[in-house]
């Protein structure tokens, strides 16, 4: 190879970094901007608005298979060695949880006409906007971790995942004894009750994003931490992922 085609293939491998990066970025604002818009549209019963979420989150899906290429085409062509090679491999992975984040925004934004249908006010729902608030900003900072390399940010949002997980238990117990106390709203409090675990699901999908994201930029791993008070146990998260499409 002489030296003006090594410098070529350097520039091109440049832009295909460059171009990875932004889509995934865009990934993280759309996803970021559905969870607070689903949010939005639960809290004013706005059903025009949780119509909209579930129709752009065709867009992250795209942005996902246009990385998905690029990533598989530049590994292929490029042989990235070290650094490169676990930065492409993070991407790809954060693409992937991106997009599942936009699935959990578009699964509440669906729930949305089903809670509207009813006229009863259900008390706890109050919480989930401050809820959501943490999702979104847990999101918004695993995303600018793998944007800067940041590192103590990365480990930021791996603790402050556990303040979501805690909101989730307090919410949990709240519609539970909520439900019990009115046996006839029960059918729109399950619908709050499943809002809520996407949430913490999208928390739990951020700090994906930020343990990838030191991976990229130190080559270790995080260590694995202690989730909180599980009152519902696993099983009812796998529910929920089969349920999230």
């Amino acid at each position: 190879m002489n030296l003006n085609t090594a410098q070529h293939t350097v520039t091109a491998f440049d832009a295909e970094i460059h171009d990875l990066r932004a889509m995934v970025l865009e990934m993280g604002e759309k996803s970021t901007n559905a969870i607070t818009r689903a949010i939005e549209a639960l809290e004013h019963q706005d059903l025009a608005l949780a119509k909209s979420v579930v129709a752009d989150d065709r867009e992250i899906d795209e942005l996902e298979r246009r990385i998905d290429s690029l990533s598989i085409q530049t590994i292929a062509l490029r042989a990235p060695m070290a650094d490169d090679l676990r930065y492409l491999i993070a991407t790809f992975k954060i693409s992937s949880i991106a997009e599942r984040i936009g699935d959990y925004a578009k699964n509440i934004a669906k729930r949305v006409p089903l809670v509207a249908e009813s006229s009863r006010q259900i008390e706890p729902v109050a919480l989930l906007p401050s809820m959501a608030k943490i999702a979104a900003d847990l999101v918004r900072d695993s995303f600018q971790c793998y944007a800067d390399g940041d590192t103590d940010l990365a480990v930021s949002v791996w603790a402050r995942d556990q303040t979501l997980d805690n909101f989730y238990t307090s919410f949990f117990r709240s519609i539970i004894t909520y439900m019990i106390e009115n046996p006839a709203h029960i059918s729109e409090s399950a619908h709050l009750l499943f809002i809520a675990k996407n949430l913490e699901r999208i928390g739990d999908h951020a700090t994906n994003i930020a343990e990838l994201s030191y991976f990229a930029e130190t080559g270790r791993q995080m260590p694995d931490r202690t989730k909180g008070d599980d009152v519902i146990g696993t099983g009812w998260a796998k529910q929920q992922d089969l349920l999230v499409s």
